[in-house]
């Protein structure tokens, strides 16, 4: 147990010297933080200028677009018109072909033809991407219609109005969970422990090839067991990964509730989580983080060149990602069979059963069973491991086989 703390604390002290570790840290949850309070500045800063320009209001004329508009039937209302178009001027002319010209010309920017109420030409020399004025005068368009309906038939047109654009008020009640609401912020989740798991675990196997490549293990292994030195670099790794990550969740999270108020609805579909899907988040993605922490060092341990890695890691990262494409797939399904045997392995119970708490229905003793699955599996992953790690830290050269590896698993320290 003392080699153990030694060690961790050895390891974890190398974390938070870092200063790339340290500085990246702060800096993105600094950057997390403040973006969420940005809306709600800018609104404190426009709140004050706008009883400064107040009386600035009206839009100058020299600003607004110009708009040719050729209408012989008179089946038109300029100031309907008007509301439509708030940000033009429109240039009267006597035929299509005067309205075609200034467009050609580039006297005006586009330029309507009205055939009748139901029929109209559009004329614009260089659409862009963000261009609906066709769009609008369409809408304006169906407004003319309404209005010579009503005429024709003595009927009154707010009235008519008042039916056709009648809100209607439904009051949605959703007594299990919101698939839609919770989709997104899932999706990041699987995402982002994904991402952990792959960053650290490589960092993890790295730090133990690079011993065994100096051979710095030599001395190491006679002063301490290869268990406890196996288990304090993996623990210092997750409290690191965790510090990190946590302390940007903390920065974005508080800063999004203190200004939900400023913020963009939308935002809400990937930081409004409820408490009982975090606390899940933390409990399997920890457990799942760990479990592929130790299978990464053990595999670190099998190879003495920092070049043999990515040969030797493919297993576990293969793993790791037929397990995000299963679990991303199955969000849309969580309480698929697929997802519920996925949400009991321990390879797959860190993504799987977090997707299902987050979008379907789990019973509380699957969460409980779940979990002492995932966490019996990360002790006895870690116990494999060290037995791996002890018997591959004196063999150099070419990498150790996991068969050959596994065949000391039953040998005394």
């Amino acid at each position: 147990m003392k080699s153990f703390k030694t060690i961790f604390k050895f390891e974890l002290d190398n974390y938070f010297k870092s200063k790339s570790y340290m500085i990246m840290t702060i800096l993105i949850a600094m950057i997390a933080a403040t973006l969420m309070f940005v809306p709600r500045i800018i609104d404190s800063v426009k709140g004050d200028s706008d009883d400064k320009t107040s009386n600035e209001s009206q839009v100058n004329e020299e600003d607004l677009r110009t708009m040719a508009l050729y209408d012989p039937d008179e089946l038109g209302d300029m100031d309907v018109l008007a509301t439509y178009f708030t940000d033009a001027k429109f240039t009267i002319c006597d035929s299509a072909e005067q309205v075609e010209d200034m467009v050609k010309k580039e006297k005006a920017e586009a330029g309507f033809v009205i055939k009748s109420t139901t029929e109209f030409d559009f004329y614009v020399f260089n659409k862009s991407m963000d261009n609906y004025d066709m769009e609008t005068f369409t809408e304006y368009m169906g407004m003319v219609g309404k209005i010579d309906y009503c005429e024709k038939h003595g009927l009154n047109l707010d009235e008519y109005l008042a039916v056709e654009y009648a809100q209607i008020k439904g009051n949605e009640n959703i007594l299990g969970k919101d698939g839609m609401q919770n989709y997104w912020y899932c999706y990041i989740f699987v995402i982002l422990v994904f991402m952990v798991i792959i960053a650290y675990g490589t960092t993890i196997a790295s730090g133990i090839t690079n011993e065994k490549s100096n051979r710095s293990i030599e001395i190491l292994v006679t002063s301490t067991s290869t268990t406890a030195l196996l288990f304090g670099k993996v623990m210092a790794g997750v409290v690191a990964a965790v510090f990190q990550f946590g302390l940007i969740a903390v920065a974005t999270l508080g800063s999004y509730n203190i200004n939900k108020d400023y913020l963009p609805n939308m935002l809400s579909m990937f930081l409004d989580i409820p408490s009982e899907v975090l606390i899940t988040f933390a409990i399997f993605g920890i457990g799942g983080f760990i479990f592929y922490a130790f299978m990464y060092g053990a595999l670190g341990a099998l190879v003495s060149k920092i070049e043999d890695l990515n040969k030797t890691a493919g297993s576990a990262q293969m793993i790791i990602m037929i397990v995000y494409m299963v679990t991303l797939f199955g969000i849309m399904e969580p309480d698929s069979m697929l997802m519920k045997v996925c949400s009991f392995l321990p390879i797959s119970s860190y993504s799987a059963m977090f997707a299902r708490v987050a979008m379907g229905s789990v019973a509380m003793w699957e969460i409980i069973l779940s979990a002492v699955i995932l966490y019996a599996s990360v002790v006895l992953m870690g116990i494999i491991g060290g037995k791996i790690f002890r018997n591959s830290t004196l063999r150099y050269g070419n990498p150790i086989k996991l068969t050959t590896a596994l065949k000391g698993i039953g040998k005394r320290d």
